[in-house]
């Protein structure tokens, strides 16, 4: 796989940020979401994007504090519409791997920097 948890991403498809969505926002990735069943069905969830309000039942804590209410969470994101993000010019950009001291790792194709 190549998009890891803590790796920064940008959305690359969707509606731009003019019209309300989230094409071109960047963020950090969170947690990966992987379907034992289909891996075509694996999702991202990406930090700050792709954002849902969530209705959570009221309720209360042992010390009388009021729990519930609207809570914003980050919702998961197909991996096919996020691209990771150069480190050195900060554009979306394509893995690649090569052996560096015996190990293999992650570059970026644009610059060739490691990732």
């Amino acid at each position: 796989m190549a998009i890891k948890k803590g790796d920064v991403v940008q959305i690359i498809t969707g509606s731009t940020k003019e019209r309300g969505g989230d094409k071109g926002k960047t963020g950090q990735v969170l947690a990966i979401l992987k379907d034992k069943k289909d891996v075509n069905k694996t999702r991202v969830i990406v930090e700050g994007v792709n954002l849902v309000t969530k209705h959570l039942k009221a309720g209360q804590t042992d010390k009388g504090a009021k729990t519930g209410g609207l809570v914003t969470a980050e919702a998961p994101i197909h991996i096919s519409n996020v691209a990771l993000v150069d480190p050195k010019s900060k554009k979306p950009t394509r893995l690649g791997s090569k052996e560096v001291e015996g190990k293999k790792v992650r570059i970026a194709r644009k610059s060739g920097e490691q990732i």
